[in-house]
């Protein structure tokens, strides 16, 4: 039963191999990913980890535990507020915000945070759930 509050987390490290991995086959060819001395040169001083492979892990909890298998995203916003560095855990989080009584739509709340508690992504989703 999907209820407003319900919420579903999970914690991962990003490896340099599934960096690099995701560079490969999201055709990313920035240096800042895989670069260390550019990436020493820029902003964060260090390489990171892509945005969209950091929320993608909204997109693995949404499709296998909230709502779960069924559902599919209608829409993503989301702010990037901080970087991911290589070596990094981080928590993703989904948070059901509102249920549409009439459609099988859901509002959620979508969340990414260091192990420290430090905010990455935030943002929201609408998505679209029909339980198989």
């Amino acid at each position: 039963m999907l209820t407003v509050g319900k919420r579903s987390s999970i914690v991962k490290t990003f490896s340099e191999e599934e960096v690099l991995m995701f560079s490969r086959l999201s055709m990313d060819a920035n240096p800042i990913h895989f670069d260390g001395d550019y990436a020493e040169r820029s902003r964060f001083g260090q390489r990171i980890v892509q945005g969209p492979f950091v929320l993608s892990l909204i997109g693995g909890i949404l499709g296998s535990a909230l709502p779960g298998p069924g559902t599919i995203y209608m829409n993503q916003s989301s702010n990037f507020l901080k970087p991911v560095y290589i070596g990094d855990t981080i928590t993703a989080h989904v948070e059901v915000v509102s249920v549409r009584p009439d459609k099988p739509v859901i509002k959620l709340r979508t969340w990414v945070e260091k192990i420290n508690g430090e905010l990455v992504i935030d943002g929201e989703a609408t998505v679209f759930f029909m339980a198989p």
